[in-house]
């Protein structure tokens, strides 16, 4: 999450006073804007130096981590909130980090790419693997080890038992609620066990 009317859209999913655990939380600008803007405490989890770096001077707690480790030094619903924003994507084992973060907060956040964008579609009727805002890169030096679509997420949800509370995609740091499986590149999803 870079774009700052994006990060504004799912900062107020968040209910103030929250207690915030932030997984794949970058250089920390969105727990900086939950702490500042709605009075959250809580954590990121960072694999890279140079993003624990820049959480450490913004004043963010970090830990620094690999999610593909998962999430055992927490106990069941030790946070409010836990955010897995743009990460879902870049993880081997999605599913069991979508389980942790239902197990770990009261409530999930989490947004990804959405493949079924339709700018996308059409680039993939032409034959060639989409490359857009939110998916930069080339199929072959791309980081995302997995693509999903807004639908999938909800198919997902509904076999992991989750029960969704919102649910809307995201384009061009507008939400969008009527179609967002096509109208949108980015879905974003909250949810709690169901």
């Amino acid at each position: 999450m870079s774009d700052r009317k994006d990060m504004e859209l799912i900062a107020e999913m968040v209910p103030p006073g929250s207690r915030v655990l932030d997984l794949g939380c970058g250089n920390g600008e969105l727990l900086a804007l939950l702490r500042d803007t709605r009075q959250c405490s809580g954590y990121g989890i960072e694999i890279a130096d140079d993003n624990v770096l820049a959480c450490t001077r913004r004043g963010v707690n970090v830990i620094q981590l690999n999610l593909e480790e998962g999430l055992a030094i927490f106990e069941d619903q030790s946070f409010d909130v836990v955010l897995q924003l743009d990460t879902m994507q870049h993880l081997r084992h999605t599913e069991r980090m979508l389980r942790e973060t239902a197990r770990v907060g009261r409530l999930g956040i989490v947004s990804f790419p959405n493949f079924a964008h339709w700018p996308n579609r059409l680039r993939i009727v032409t034959g060639r693997m989409p490359v857009t805002k939110t998916l930069p890169y080339e199929w072959y030096d791309t980081p995302n080890i997995r693509v999903g679509t807004y639908t999938d997420f909800e198919v997902l949800a509904r076999k992991d038992g989750l029960r969704v509370l919102d649910a809307f995609g995201i384009q061009n740091g507008r939400a969008v609620r009527r179609w967002p499986n096509l109208r949108a590149s980015v879905a974003v999803f909250k949810f709690e066990r169901g």
